[in-house]
């Protein structure tokens, strides 16, 4: 079978991104009625896209790791359903359920509120933004933690660092304890009103992950039984990937409020990069770039590090959106070079 060329990966991203500037356009129109009106709708919607894109990439590279040991079936259930629930699900959803869930209303209202009082459903976006920060922060951490405190990990990138990281890997629990560390410093840094919530907010992170984790390895382990649902499957991945993306999605959904309160316009924009982050994902699997480029998987998770900690920050103090991106794309564009001058030397 010939290979497909860089472009065919890029054919639904691009036809979405025409349906998003066309929706971008008519939004902007039907808010405000003027040209002004649809030329900042279509610039904001650009540039959420392009955030989410930044902000995503890591991720690609991490889905596709995961996705090179699932079955065709999973696999493609998750390049389906996942995008839908990522698109869906962590863009209009989880917007609504927090604002609900804050504001002790039900999702009908919490919809309304974000139409018809847009300025107030941002205000409670960003009251609840340390809790959210907390929860993906945790889960993100024991993410990057859990790739590099590993006694099985074959290849180091950065060698100082990465083979110590490794040797923790005997020392039972290692990771959750530095995560509540750190967790705990920064809990001790805020006002004493918001140290509760962040503080449920963690552990709950930890928990997640944990629950996730083990389902998924306890699934792995049913593929010894060949008449299992799930030996056929790969739903502990699906699920581990699932939360993963949210996860993720936390940073862009919340960078998304600094620039519009339109909920439909963060839906199109953040969509629209969402495919983006897709497409990307499937050329990864389809062409092996993991397997060719070694070090590649270490900066996404060098990069989602970074995100945690940056996550852990903004409970603090706020971090720009593009710093956060740049910093991603830094780990990853350094991993990318470092593996091209391994490949060179070892020709």
């Amino acid at each position: 079978m010939a290979q497909r060329s860089v472009i065919s990966y890029l054919f639904w991203p691009l036809v979405v991104t025409a349906v998003g500037i066309f929706l971008s356009g008519w939004l902007g129109w039907a808010t405000h009625g003027t040209m002004n009106g649809i030329i900042s709708f279509l610039i904001v919607g650009i540039v959420l896209a392009a955030l989410e894109i930044a902000l995503s990439f890591d991720n690609a590279i991490v889905n596709a790791n995961k996705l090179e040991d699932m079955t065709p079936v999973w696999r493609q259930r998750f390049l389906t359903w996942g995008i839908l629930i990522a698109v869906f699900g962590m863009r209009i959803v989880f917007p609504l359920a927090i604002v609900a869930i804050f504001a002790w209303i039900n999702p009908f209202a919490a919809m309304k509120m974000a139409l018809a009082d847009p300025d107030e459903y941002s205000r409670i976006i960003e009251a609840s933004h340390s809790s959210i920060a907390a929860f993906g922060g945790t889960f993100l951490m024991m993410v990057a933690l859990k790739f590099f405190i590993d006694e099985d990990k074959e290849i180091d990138w950065i060698e100082a660092l990465e083979t110590r990281l490794r040797k923790m890997g005997s020392v039972r629990g290692f990771e959750i304890a530095f995560v509540l560390i750190i967790v705990s410093v920064i809990c001790y840094a805020l006002p004493e009103k918001y140290q509760a919530s962040f503080l449920f907010s963690a552990i709950m992170g930890l928990l997640t992950f944990t629950l996730v984790d083990g389902l998924g390895n306890y699934l792995d382990h049913m593929n010894e039984n060949p008449t299992s649902a799930a030996a056929k499957g790969g739903l502990g991945a699906f699920l581990y990937l699932e939360v993963l993306d949210a996860s993720f999605s936390f940073d862009g959904v919340i960078g998304a409020f600094a620039l519009t309160t339109n909920i439909l316009l963060i839906a199109i924009g953040l969509g629209v990069g969402a495919m983006y982050v897709r497409s990307m994902t499937i050329m990864l699997v389809e062409k092996g770039t993991l397997a060719q480029f070694r070090y590649l998987e270490h900066g996404a998770f060098y990069s989602i590090f970074a995100l945690s900690i940056i996550m852990f920050l903004q409970s603090l103090t706020h971090v720009p959106e593009l710093l956060t991106g740049f910093i991603g794309i830094a780990f990853i564009g350094y991993a990318l070079f470092s593996s091209v001058r391994h490949n060179k030397a070892t020709a």
